[in-house]
């Protein structure tokens, strides 16, 4: 790669683009144009359900509307301070952890507690 692609083409006439063809601006149209009609193997062939609609509209769509985050059940146990979580262990009355305090709102099944009575809502 001593010399760049445009000092070894120096003798040639066209510089590679050829004589028939020619290199002109832009001959198959700009960006994304003619998807349907002559570049229509490309779209179909690498980017298949392009085109067309599918589904129903939604007017007011609001994005977060069904947002809801989640936090395992072994996680649970590290949202509480270390300092309730002693109180906790000698205390007679069951601890009770809100998650939606801390931005959850479904608990899952995975992991287990500690043997401590407690109720998580």
């Amino acid at each position: 790669a001593r010399l760049r692609k445009t000092r070894k083409l120096r003798g040639e006439v066209c510089m590679g683009y050829g004589r028939v063809g020619k290199h002109r601006k832009h001959p198959g149209g700009r960006g994304k144009a003619g998807g349907q009609h002559h570049h229509r193997i490309y779209f179909d062939k690498y980017h298949p359900g392009y085109f067309g609609k599918v589904g129903m509209r939604e007017f007011h769509l609001k994005k977060n509307l069904y947002f809801r985050p989640q936090i395992n059940l072994d996680r649970v146990w590290s949202l509480v301070p270390a300092d309730i979580k002693a109180q906790a262990k000698s205390a007679k009355e069951t601890l009770t952890i809100d998650v939606t305090k801390f931005g959850y709102h479904k608990v899952l099944g995975k992991g287990v507690l500690p043997e401590v009575p407690v109720v998580v809502k």
